[in-house]
């Protein structure tokens, strides 16, 4: 226990819970845009709440499970031969498949109803999911996101009980944040679309990850995050300058003569 207190062991868990919570922006986004279907304030925090537990659960549960991730993370479980070279799929390239063909269907899904519209040219809104499957939604998603980041940790950190207060310390926070990014991304279209964009590239990207034993390519995630902040500070400048027109517009339409 004393090993965790030492300056190495609380460097890993300063760095680690950094990271931690960067490998989860994509999922605090995810959560957020499914949080805003739930029409009850009660609703959201609840859902929070279990998002915040599931989060923890899965990724102690993986962490104790982590000799068995490390030694059979990569097992073949599913493999064909084409063209005399035999391709491997292991566990974690099924839940990458798995998760980030969900991720795209999901995102694609919700980008279709920003487009539809009735007759009159309004937006069509969806009816309201139940508060189950809205947390199935979640878990299943966080726990892909889950076993990514665990895999990142068990390269940067050598105890697991680092891991263990890292993962626990990084999901708090998030839980904290989520609510305040939640309601930013709602009250701004432009930046949901913004996320959802996020969302369908990411999702490409684990989809693209699951196919890395036949590819043997791998897209680094610091270049979907560096695109996604300079997307973000544009929009923002963007939401600024709008916010400056509408108020000069006002100002020059209240100096009018009657």
């Amino acid at each position: 226990m004393s090993q965790i207190f030492t300056f190495d062991s609380l460097v890993s868990l300063v760095t680690l819970t950094v990271l931690e919570i960067v490998l989860g922006i994509d999922n605090v986004i995810f959560v957020s845009i499914i949080l805003n279907k739930l029409p009850e304030a009660k609703q959201r925090l609840n859902a929070r709440k279990v998002w915040m537990i599931a989060g923890i659960a899965i990724r102690i549960g993986l962490l104790m499970l982590l000799t068995t991730l490390v030694q059979h993370g990569q097992k073949e479980i599913i493999g064909f031969t084409l063209s005399a070279k035999h391709y491997s799929f292991g566990l974690r390239d099924i839940i990458m498949l798995a998760g980030g063909l969900f991720l795209v269907y999901k995102t694609i899904g919700e980008i279709h109803e920003k487009f539809n519209f009735d007759s009159t040219g309004s937006i069509i809104k969806p009816k309201s999911s139940a508060f189950g499957a809205l947390l199935l939604q979640i878990v299943l998603v966080d726990t892909v996101f889950s076993f990514d980041s665990i895999i990142t940790a068990v390269g940067l950190a050598k105890l697991v009980q680092v891991m263990m207060v890292a993962v626990v310390i990084a999901m708090i926070l998030m839980f904290f944040f989520s609510e305040k990014i939640s309601s930013f991304i709602h009250k701004y279209p432009s930046l949901k679309m913004l996320a959802l964009s996020f969302l369908l590239l990411v999702g490409f990207s684990l989809f693209f990850e699951g196919l890395e034993p036949i590819h043997g390519s791998h897209i680094d995630k610091g270049y979907i995050y560096f695109a996604m902040a300079f997307s973000f500070v544009v929009e923002v400048l963007n939401i600024k300058l709008r916010k400056k027109a509408k108020a000069l517009k006002e100002k020059e339409k209240d100096q009018l003569p009657l």
